[in-house]
């Protein structure tokens, strides 16, 4: 019999989300959308679907304490710490072998931290089409979302012939997966209809996402297995560092999902957003006649369109259109909100300049 267990991963940044994600305090553990924060609105959705007991989070060593206290019915055991950020791939295969350390049958729900569902009862309904399917057949699975809008910020999935239904969940074959497109490629995707938002979500068996990363990422699967082996000695810990300084970081889409032969994807309509942008808030918050967002001390004059966030002091703007506006103490940003996507660079930016960590 299987044992389902989540695995959310909170190790980012959330780079696009400077500067208020911080290296101390990403935007996982922020208040952005209603009175929880992001990883404790996941836990809570996950709750619903398996036992409490089974939720994992897979974090480093700097979020801890912040885990334990925004989250402290999870146990300290099921929070597994990556040494070193090596991407998805990687922090998806140390729970795998976590978990397999424990449970020989373990199905893993993969869920990022830092997802907004509003309808949930359509997430759950997706969880269990979801593992009945993977419990059933050595696939993995993952959550297409149908798209609402043109959207530039996710990837996309096309999908190709029905293979079942369950519980109204539609099950397909992946045609291909898609990079995040241009405006007229995201409206050439809406039109066509056989294209769904890549939600990053997935359910799998253990062995056989492993089964498939010694397919396609041969390397990191050796140093997994070399992992493998340590958990529970005293060495653990040591290996596991030593072998993530050899890995090469990749995504889980790139390393597997795009080359796997084994992907189903489930055709969902959840109220779903990956809030990994500015942009992303729009929906969430009322606007002002002026179409702006506002959630700032703020005084302005001919402004429009434009997003504000704030904390103590003032912000006044005029004759301005189109702005992202963002105090957040010691840094402000300000940015075309039609630029977002290049926060990320803005980071990266500072990263290389001496002096200005503090700011990251």
């Amino acid at each position: 019999m299987f044992l389902d267990y989540a695995v959310i991963m909170s190790g980012g940044m959330g780079t696009r989300f400077w500067p208020r994600s911080r290296n101390s305090m990403p935007k996982q553990f922020l208040r952005t959308v209603g009175e929880k924060t992001m990883i404790q609105g996941t836990v809570d959705r996950i709750s619903k679907c398996i036992n409490h007991e089974n939720i994992c989070i897979v974090t480093n060593r700097n979020y801890i304490k912040t885990i334990t206290k925004q989250l402290p019915g999870i146990k300290n055991e099921n929070i597994f710490i990556e040494p070193y950020n090596r991407e998805t791939a990687t922090c998806i295969g140390l729970a795998a072998i976590k978990l397999l350390s424990r449970d020989p049958d373990a199905l893993m729900i993969v869920l990022p931290s830092d997802h907004v569902i509003q309808n949930t009862r359509e997430f759950r309904k997706a969880i269990e089409a979801a593992i009945k399917i993977a419990r059933r057949d050595d696939v993995l699975v993952t959550f297409g979302v149908v798209p609402t809008r043109p959207e530039t910020a996710y990837g996309y999935i096309e999908t190709g012939g029905l293979i079942e239904v369950n519980n109204t969940i539609p099950a397909y074959k992946v045609k291909r997966f898609t990079e995040k497109p241009n405006k007229t490629v995201a409206q050439m995707f809406l039109d066509k209809g056989t294209f769904l938002w890549n939600s990053g979500m997935f359910v799998w068996k253990a062995q056989t996402l492993l089964d498939e990363m010694e397919k396609y990422l041969p390397d990191l699967y050796l140093s997994l297995m070399t992992m493998k082996e340590s958990i529970g000695k005293p060495n653990e810990e040591k290996i596991i560092e030593n072998e993530y300084k050899k890995v090469d970081g990749i995504s889980i889409d790139f390393g597997v999902m795009e080359k796997s032969l084994k992907i189903t994807v489930l055709k969902t309509n959840m109220d779903w957003d990956d809030i990994g942008n500015w942009n992303a808030l729009e929906k969430y918050y009322l606007k002002d006649d002026d179409n702006n967002i506002v959630n700032a001390l703020c005084s302005s004059i001919d402004t429009k369109n434009c997003i504000i966030f704030g904390n103590e002091r003032l912000i006044a703007t005029i004759g301005v259109n189109n702005l992202l506006v963002v105090d957040a103490g010691d840094t402000v940003l300000i940015c075309d909100r039609e630029r977002d996507q290049d926060i990320k660079e803005m980071v990266k930016q500072l990263q290389m300049m001496r002096g200005f960590d503090k700011f990251i």
